[in-house]
């Protein structure tokens, strides 16, 4: 699943909860693509005419250790000229339309084996600028990569009781390497550091330069505890994590926060319901009676705040913890899952309208905490919360249901803000239990809130169903080729009808409801910017399936398009590969060449080699192409296939019309 359609799906459920709710001998090295990495003496020599694109090495701080010694491995990797790769996500330096799709460098311990007692953070090299093409518009721009030569390094620490004995380091380097219009595919190399443990050693650290630029400090963190040790080695090269739950990586920042402040105002309209909005100022009641001092009250309210946003993340964190073992994505792809999901959610959607509703047994009511302490005022905003599940429960099983999709810090996000945000009225009025006196009553509005909750509920629902419903079909060939290009793209019509209704509603009820023209004209935007925003949403997504012409490669559609006397042009290309997104923009998908791919007797195609196990690669091989891009022509008029991995609107239109027989065969 792509970055901006996971968060898409994220904000669509933020969204709903708005409103609904030593030396260098002897060490081995690999390279990218073919041959062996150089020997230590010419770590820093210039490139080989012959050499590899890239060339990975593994060289270690000293060759004999001591158990509990420190090894420090470098790894090096050299680049044949104009050759270069993407920087660690660790080091978040990318334009933001570029960490969309880097396949960022990674290295990482194989194991690691149980002689390491404990692995450091990486120290990546500076990243070098350099030239590649401007994703925005025309010319080219200066990006940070790693060229020339890199080193990182990795630090270690020998466990005490390591058993002395010949062993041996292996480590993981994964790498996308690139020129100026070839992007090979991403691979992981594997290196290996031999090492002897012998308690007797006196292996002095290596004198070679390539450790000069090698920070030490990092060691006294990691000699500061098995714990420390411990949760280091544990640390991914892309991402964070807290408690096991891994934290979103900077260039998500933005969209978590939006996501984080959307939830918020939604577990703050949470309170507006008619099972939690009487019983506000009788909770306030309660902490002002108990508190001696206005400052009293304002640490009950704060107690009682915290207790209701506990109760929060205990009912995400089932869902979270179960997301941590599951890839989410991979479960978004069972389409009997996602229909699942959309038929709970839409359960949940008629019932807080009134179709069913959820009872709580009597024993529940009779818990009745005492807010005179600390502990009292947080069991007493846990069972606030639980008190109001009869009229927002539906919202929190709608919200498990749709966030099993997601990954965990973005369940744990939702939920905790949802939290802060009914929470937020019980902390205010604590602090000033005056303002009692303005809440308003139950009634015809807070209704109007659930209806409105249960409208955005059904919506909710109709894009979950809608995309079981496109995952059931992609598994069906023979329907997916006959899908229409609005068939992709019918759900969000429905999820925007739903939208557009619950929007209405709103307006009509709050005229009906109030005079006053300030809540009548709040309301009114509102509602109208959420129906105006679906809608748009739904326009943007069908205008861009309908200009979305290019068929999926498969080598039996290009056997029968060939046999029909068709044009067919594959595009060969990737979610990583810069290149081919600027070829595609700059050429195929302008005219004349867009037209001409929309002529009759013209069948484009796209091979899309994101993943490593995609079936274009063998066509690629099979075509004796080892990057991308790579655009092949077929036709009666070509007796083999023109191929270019770089080419102008011209050649393109050159090579269709010879494909068709009308004119000589461009150059390649």
């Amino acid at each position: 699943m792509s970055r901006t359609t996971h968060v898409l799906r994220a904000l669509a459920l933020a969204l709903a909860a708005v409103l609904l709710t030593a030396g260098p001998a002897g060490a081995q090295s690999g390279s990218g693509r073919f041959g062996s990495g150089p020997d230590a003496a010419s770590l820093f020599g210039g490139p080989q005419d012959d050499a590899p694109e890239v060339t990975v090495e593994a060289v270690a701080s000293r060759d004999r250790l001591r158990p509990g010694d420190q090894l420090t491995v470098a790894v090096v990797l050299r680049f044949k000229e104009g050759w270069k790769v993407w920087p660690s996500a660790d080091q978040d330096v990318l334009p933001a339309e570029f960490a969309r799709f880097a396949v960022r460098t990674t290295i990482d311990v194989a194991g690691p084996p149980a002689w390491i007692d404990a692995v450091g953070p990486v120290q990546w090299p500076e990243p070098k600028l350099s030239t590649v093409p401007n994703l925005t518009g025309a010319g080219a721009v200066e990006v940070p990569t790693y060229t020339g030569t890199a080193v990182a390094f990795v630090p270690t620490l020998v466990a005490a009781d390591a058993e002395p004995g010949e062993l041996t380091l292996a480590l993981e380097v994964g790498y996308q390497a690139c020129d100026e219009s070839v992007c090979l595919p991403p691979e992981t190399v594997r290196v290996q550091v031999p090492v002897v443990i012998d308690a007797e050693a006196a292996g002095a650290e290596s004198p070679s330069d390539v450790f000069a630029s090698f920070d030490a400090a990092v060691y006294a963190d990691l000699s500061a505890g098995s714990g420390v040790a411990q949760a280091a080695r544990e640390v991914d090269a892309s991402s964070r994590s807290f408690f096991g739950i891994a934290l979103p990586s900077a260039d998500g920042v933005l969209g978590v926060v939006i996501t984080a402040l959307l939830a918020a105002v939604g577990g703050f309209i949470l309170n507006l319901t008619p099972c939690v909005l009487p019983v506000i100022p009788i909770k306030i009641m309660a902490i002002s009676q108990h508190a001696s001092s206005p400052g009293r009250s304002m640490v009950l309210g704060i107690w009682m705040a915290i207790g209701v946003t506990a109760f929060w993340v205990g009912v995400g964190l089932p869902v979270a913890l179960f997301a941590g073992v599951a890839d989410p994505s991979r479960l978004f792809g069972i389409w009997w899952v996602t229909v699942g999901i959309g038929l709970i959610i839409a359960a949940m959607g008629v019932g807080i309208m009134g179709l069913f509703s959820i009872q709580l047994p009597q024993k529940v009511y009779a818990i009745n905490p005492q807010a005179d302490s600390a502990w009292g005022s947080f069991v007493f905003g846990v069972m606030t919360a639980v008190l109001g599940l009869p009229c927002f429960g539906f919202v929190a099983g709608a919200l498990l249901a749709g966030s099993a999709t997601m990954p965990p810090a973005l369940i744990m996000t939702i939920f905790t803000s949802l939290g802060v945000g009914m929470a937020l009225p019980y902390l205010v009025l604590s602090a000033k239990p005056s303002l009692v006196d303005s809440i308003p009553r139950t009634g015809p509005a807070s209704e109007l809130v659930k209806q409105v909750m249960g409208l955005l509920l059904l919506a909710a629902a109709a894009y979950f169903i809608g995309s079981g419903a496109l995952a059931w079909i992609s598994e069906r060939p023979s329907l997916a080729l006959d899908l229409p290009w609005w068939g992709r793209t019918v759900h969000w019509w429905a999820v925007a009808a739903f939208v557009v209704v619950a929007g209405l509603w709103l307006v009509w009820r709050t005229l009906a409801i109030t005079r006053k023209p300030v809540p009548r004209v709040a309301f009114s935007v509102v509602a109208l910017a959420l129906a105006g925003a679906a809608v748009a949403y739904a326009a943007d997504v069908t205008n861009k399936a309908r200009s979305d012409f290019w068929i999926p490669y498969t080598e039996a559609d290009l056997a029968a398009a060939i046999d029909e006397g068709q044009v067919v042009l594959i595009d060969f290309t990737a979610e990583w590969c810069l290149n081919c997104k600027a070829l595609k923009a700059a050429v195929l998908m302008r005219e004349p060449v867009k037209g001409a791919l929309l002529d009759t007797g013209v069948t484009p195609m796209v091979a899309d080699l994101t993943s490593s196990r995609a079936e274009g690669w063998e066509k690629l091989r099979a075509l004796g192409q080892t990057g991308i891009p790579t655009l092949a022509v077929y036709g009666p008029g070509l007796p083999e296939p023109w191929i270019a991995n770089a080419y102008t609107p011209e050649q393109v239109m050159t090579a269709i019309d010879r494909a068709r027989g009308a004119r000589s065969a461009p150059s390649r």
